[in-house]
């Protein structure tokens, strides 16, 4: 009897514990400032190396902002994986990073722009080295880890590029 109570604490305990991957990157390149844009052909390809890139990686979720150019990004992966592209408001980051929060034990790609990316990884707890994305810098990744459990809690942020480096 005290060995199965041993055992089932045990397994709840261990149930309790999770893993969440969420990976953040901006639009690719695009053909003009307007919000209603497309991706050039360098945004394109750079959607597919994202797909690419993270193919491979059991992506649960897909989110992007409603915007065109976003959309687009995360349209090669959602395709690869059968998955629907989820909109969420582009501001105020507090929105989605609360939908984040909310998620356990999942891996998910967060699509956005060049002034919320970093808004959202600080959100869930992270300190980027970066304080800026540049207007023509596109291929930045940023991978938050996520743990949770009982006895711990932490985060960490593994900044990448993927695709074609974006020239200094």
């Amino acid at each position: 009897m005290r060995t199965s109570l041993l055992l089932v604490a045990l397994l709840t305990l261990l149930s309790s514990c999770s893993k969440t991957v969420i990976y953040i990157v901006r639009h690719g390149e695009k053909v003009g400032e307007a919000d209603t844009t497309n991706l050039s052909p360098a945004g394109f390809a750079r959607a597919a190396a994202l797909a690419d890139t993270l193919a491979g990686k059991g992506i649960d979720s897909i989110f992007s902002t409603p915007f065109r150019r976003t959309r687009q990004t995360a349209e090669p992966l959602a395709k690869r994986t059968g998955l629907r592209i989820v909109d969420y408001p582009a501001k105020p980051t507090e929105a989605i990073v609360r939908r984040l929060g909310k998620i356990r034990g999942k891996t998910v790609l967060v699509v956005g722009h060049s002034n919320t990316i970093l808004e959202i990884a600080k959100g869930l707890g992270t300190q980027p080295t970066m304080s800026t994305i540049e207007s023509g810098d596109f291929d930045n990744l940023f991978r938050v880890q996520i743990i949770r459990g009982p006895f711990v809690h932490s985060t960490t942020l593994l900044q990448r590029t993927y695709g074609q480096i974006t020239p200094p």
